[in-house]
C-alpha cells in the first residue's frame, strides 16, 4: 500500500512539474513569436555613424545616456548616432520609429574602430530578406496601417488614371487638374497634376485644401477651415518648363453643405499664376471606392 501511495504521490509530482512547465512556455511563446531581432551597431566616440532609413524618422528612444542621436538637418530618414563616453559597457540599445510604420531596434555595442560608419536600412533588409517589424499605428491615420496607406499612395500615383474630367483650372500657360477622388477606410486620397505648357519653370511656394463658401466673394480666416493632408506621395517643389507633374494626398474623411465647396489651391512661389480648384459635396460623395483586398478601385 505505501509503494502505491509513493507512486502516486510521484507521479502528481511530475504531472504538476509538466503542467507548469507547459503553462510558462504557452506564456514564454507568444512573445518569442512576435520578437523582433535587432540590429547590431558599433559606434565610437571620436566619428559619427550614420542610418540611412526608408522613410522619414518620427521617433527615437535611447536606451542610456552612453549615446547621442538625432536627425540630420534637411534629412528626415538620415540619424547621427556617436558615443557620448569612451568604451561603454555593457553594450546599450535604441529604437527608432518612421513615417511607413516601421519599428526598428538596434543594439549597440562600442569599438575605437567600427567596421563601418554609414548604414542604408533598405538595403540591408534587401539583401538578408528582413522586415524590419509590424506596423506602429499612428493616432492621425487611425485603424490604417501606414504601409497600407502608403501602398495606396503609390499605386494610385503609378496608375495615374484620370476619373475626374470635370475639375480643373488653366491661365498663364499652366493647368492644374483634379483627376480622381478615392476613399478607403475612412480616409480620402486626392489625385492632382499640374502641367506647366512654358518654357519658365513654376516653384511651389505652398498648397493648401480649404472649406470656404460659395458666396463670399472676399474671404477671411474665419470663414476658412484649412484641411491639412495626412500624407503626401512625393515632395514636390516645382515643375520645370514643359513638363508635367503628379502627385496624391491623404486626408480625413469630411463632407460638406450645399453652400460651400472645397478649394484646392497651388500659390507659385514669386510669381502670380496661382490656380485653384473647386471641388462640391456632389464629387466629394462620388468617391471612388478603394477595395484593398486586391487594389481594385
Amino acid at each position: 500500500m505505501k509503494n502505491h501511495l509513493k507512486i502516486f504521490w510521484a507521479l502528481a509530482l511530475i504531472f504538476g512539474f509538466a503542467v507548469t512547465s507547459y503553462a510558462q512556455d504557452t506564456i514564454k511563446t507568444p512573445l518569442l513569436l512576435g520578437r523582433i531581432e535587432p540590429y547590431h551597431l558599433q559606434v565610437t566616440y571620436d566619428k559619427t555613424s550614420h542610418l540611412i532609413f526608408p522613410s522619414a524618422i518620427r521617433y527615437v528612444d535611447l536606451g542610456s545616456e552612453y549615446l547621442i542621436a538625432g536627425k540630420a538637418e534637411d534629412a528626415e530618414n538620415v540619424l547621427r548616432v556617436k558615443a557620448s563616453v569612451r568604451d561603454f559597457e555593457p553594450e546599450t540599445n535604441f529604437s527608432v520609429i518612421t513615417d511607413d510604420g516601421r519599428f526598428y531596434s538596434f543594439d549597440v555595442y562600442y569599438s575605437s574602430y567600427p567596421d563601418a560608419m554609414s548604414y542604408d536600412l533598405l538595403a540591408m533588409q534587401k539583401s538578408v530578406n528582413r522586415k524590419s517589424g509590424n506596423d506602429v499605428l499612428f493616432e492621425e491615420l487611425g485603424s490604417n496601417s501606414p504601409s497600407l496607406a502608403g501602398l495606396l499612395l503609390e499605386t494610385i500615383y503609378k496608375q495615374d488614371k484620370r476619373v475626374i474630367k470635370h475639375i480643373g483650372a488653366k491661365s498663364f500657360g499652366i493647368q492644374f487638374i483634379l483627376k480622381g477622388i478615392y476613399i478607403h477606410n475612412g480616409k480620402y486620397y486626392f489625385h492632382t497634376e499640374i502641367q506647366n505648357k512654358t518654357n519658365v519653370p513654376f516653384e511651389i511656394d505652398m498648397m493648401s485644401f480649404k472649406v470656404v463658401d460659395k458666396k463670399v466673394a472676399k474671404r477671411t480666416v474665419v470663414q476658412e477651415h484649412p484641411l491639412i493632408p495626412l500624407r503626401t506621395y512625393k515632395s514636390l517643389e516645382g515643375i520645370p518648363g514643359k513638363s508635367t507633374e503628379h502627385n496624391v494626398f491623404l486626408l480625413d474623411q469630411f463632407t460638406i453643405s450645399d453652400d460651400k465647396v472645397l478649394l484646392i489651391e497651388i500659390i507659385e512661389k514669386n510669381g502670380g499664376r496661382h490656380q485653384t480648384l473647386q471641388v462640391e459635396n456632389s464629387d466629394l460623395i462620388k468617391a471612388r471606392l478603394i477595395d484593398d483586398m486586391h487594389l481594385k478601385f
